[in-house]
């Protein structure tokens, strides 16, 4: 069975998201990223865990290739922090962002500045999101 059946069987729980080949490249980028939460990561995760929405969100859960932020795998949101590098590689988030899709998530985006600066807009839109 190849890989890419493999994570999508119905065999798997849900939250095997993983595309099994990867993962080991993967896991201690994962590691590090949830060690070093940025500024706004840490704000927003505040609002986020213990279920605080409604929903179960996870940090830094990686999903076939990619390590998104958080993710509430049970309504299939993800929500990316965009710090000043996402300036630089619009076209890989782009590509990513339809990736992700096509497994069936929704991304949202919101830059470092909207989450330090208005946090309250920010969980509005992702309560918005929650479906």
């Amino acid at each position: 069975m190849d890989s890419k059946k493999k994570y999508n069987s119905p065999f798997f729980p849900a939250w095997k998201t993983a595309d099994p080949s990867v993962y080991p490249h993967l896991k201690n980028d994962r590691k590090r990223l949830l060690k070093n939460m940025t500024p706004a990561e840490t704000i927003l995760w505040e609002y986020l865990k213990s279920n605080k929405l409604g929903v179960r969100f996870r940090r830094q859960h990686v999903i076939a290739n990619f390590i998104p932020d958080f993710v509430a795998l049970s309504c299939k949101l993800i929500i990316e922090v965009d710090g000043e590098i996402h300036d630089f590689q619009k076209e890989y988030d782009k590509d990513r962002t339809f990736l992700l899709k096509e497994r069936g998530f929704r991304v949202i985006r919101f830059k470092n500045e909207e989450v330090l600066n208005n946090i309250e807009k920010v969980i509005e839109k992702i309560k918005e999101n929650l479906i």
